[in-house]
């Protein structure tokens, strides 16, 4: 299984996977090794879709003969009689939410698939060739999708064509998932949605606020991470709440995509620049300490190097601890296709390089001011002399690290002492840490997304 594109993606490959190994199928790390290969494909810009071709004719070489080569997903879903036809290797194709069809056509291929192979036959019991089961890397966190969809019709979006309307997920079935990762040893939960600040809409009353103190009630020492809130759902509930939740990440991820009125207008975003700064401080006054993400999109149709020169200087006002910056993707089917003004490539792409200098400056300087300071850091890996972890400023996947060194290891390898040496090797893996578990550590170096950090007895 091959997941790409957003968390969201992920979740959906995560459901479909168990329940593959809920019909007995074996999960294996290779495509040469298996009877079925799936890719869970993105078709949101661009860029995403040629990951989705190369990653699916990549597979069509590896895998085994025989083997099955199945498409889903977003990009399946939007442009799937054109890649059924492009690409003949592709044995089967499925949009989204179409996991029972997938099951079904794996439960009725397999034998067909494992007669191919010499000294089995067609009526063998077994389920996959693999004979040692696959076991999943452990992750100290996961990713909690709580709705799907969106209704804000943004102009350069193909989300809603893609997904459908805005509908969050129960609430009791997002507490048994939750419950289900801690159990498993998971410790942070990211809630992912295309607009989270929405969620419960539908509930009269049960709002996001109310899910989140809902997750942090669940027995456990784990943090709770809250992606893609957007700046008009910030309200002042939500913010007591994270202020006050002391298992909430102070951290929040509002994606404003522009800074100019009249980029915001043509985005479809609404606000002003304005209204939005007027949030930004809102949530830094509501919650101290906290760490703010945001996205912006250069070279939207009709960006003038005015509304360039405006961002910015937006972008250096704010200071973000984190930013990143897309080049506006034409989409077929969208409004923002048909305006007039689409900026040249190279364009887009200085704009966009000018934003990350930036913020790279930026960046470092906040990373700059954590020296000598003491966090608590969630290990994600640990292996010779070095675990690596994130702060809660630090979103998995898109954010910097913390690296936290065994520095008394390192002392006693140099010093040559056989006996120091035999304490060292005793404490290299991580020097006794494991992904999964909090430690608490100083900060020591800082780089432009980066941080060192000193475990504190």
């Amino acid at each position: 299984m091959v997941s790409l594109g957003c968390p969201k993606n992920l979740v959906d490959s995560d459901v479909l996977s168990e329940r593959l190994r809920e019909e007995g199928f074996i999960h294996v790390s290779a495509a040469g090794q298996a009877d079925f290969v799936l890719v869970n494909t993105c078709g949101f810009i661009e860029e995403a879709r040629k990951e989705s071709v190369e990653e699916i004719l990549k597979l069509a070489r590896e895998r085994r003969k025989g083997g099955k080569l199945l498409v889903f997903g977003c990009f399946a879903k939007r442009y799937g009689a054109t890649l059924m036809r492009e690409i003949p290797e592709i044995d089967g194709l499925w949009g989204l939410g179409e996991e029972d069809k997938i099951l079904e056509y794996c439960k009725q291929t397999k034998y067909e698939v494992e007669s191919l192979e010499s000294g089995y036959e067609a009526d063998d019991e077994r389920v996959s060739f693999c004979a040692k089961p696959y076991i999943p890397n452990f992750s100290s966190f996961a990713y909690l999708k709580v709705a799907e969809g969106c209704n804000r019709g943004c102009t350069y979006c193909v989300i809603p064509s893609i997904r459908g309307s805005f509908r969050s997920i129960a609430p009791e079935k997002i507490l048994r998932k939750a419950e289900e990762h801690l159990n498993s040893g998971v410790r942070e939960l990211v809630l992912v949605a295309q607009d989270l600040g929405t969620y419960g809409s539908e509930f009269g009353g049960y709002t996001l606020t109310s899910l989140v103190r809902d997750i942090c009630s669940l027995a456990g020492n784990f943090w709770v991470r809250l992606l893609y809130v957007n700046p008009s759902s910030v309200s002042d509930d939500l913010l007591k709440m994270i202020a006050d939740e002391h298992k909430v990440c102070k951290y929040l991820d509002v994606p404003l995509q522009h800074s100019e009125d009249r980029m915001l207008k043509a985005m479809g975003r609404g606000g002003t620049r304005r209204s939005v700064t007027k949030t930004i401080n809102k949530i830094r006054e509501a919650v101290p300490d906290v760490v703010l993400r945001t996205t912006f999109i250069v070279g939207f149709p009709g960006e003038t190097e005015d509304d360039f020169l405006g961002l910015k200087d937006f972008v250096l006002d704010t200071g973000f601890e984190h930013l990143g910056v897309f080049t506006y993707s034409k989409e077929e089917g969208t409004p923002a296709a048909k305006m007039k003004g689409h900026v040249p490539k190279k364009t887009k792409e200085r704009r966009r390089n000018e934003i990350m200098r930036i913020q790279s400056r930026i960046s470092l300087e906040k990373n700059r001011a954590l020296l000598g300071r003491n966090f608590r850091a969630l290990v994600d890996e640990a292996e010779d002399g070095v675990a690596v972890g994130r702060l809660f400023s630090q979103a998995p996947e898109i954010d910097g690290v913390v690296f936290i060194e065994n520095v008394e290891a390192r002392m006693n390898e140099n010093r040559g002492d056989s006996v120091n040496k035999s304490s060292s090797l005793q404490n290299s893996r991580g020097f006794g840490l494991s992904a999964g578990e909090f430690v608490e550590v100083e900060v020591v170096e800082a780089y432009d997304y980066d941080l060192k950090g000193r475990p504190i007895p």
